[in-house]
């Protein structure tokens, strides 16, 4: 029996769990960074939407996420939830 499938099957679980929304990341964020700097971050958003030059972006799902708001290409504010 051959290794490579369970060795493949380990590495896509481990990878599975590396989820960039966490307290750590959170953290991090601050006021005047990029939309560019949020996403070298925390990857691009599941969810955005927005008009007139703002917009609010979320990372995760309903049980955990990072919810960001941008003025232009700016951060103004940001909140999370679950985060650990």
């Amino acid at each position: 029996m051959s290794l490579r499938p369970f060795a493949l099957l380990t590495v896509l679980l481990a990878l599975g769990g590396c989820s960039p929304i966490t307290q750590e990341n959170y953290a991090k964020l601050e006021a005047g960074m990029s939309r560019a700097q949020v996403e070298q971050l925390l990857g691009k958003p599941e969810e955005c939407a927005g008009a007139l030059g703002m917009s609010s972006c979320t990372w995760g799902d309903k049980n955990r996420f990072i919810s960001i708001q941008f003025a232009g290409d700016q951060v103004m504010m940001f909140s999370g939830k679950g985060l650990k």
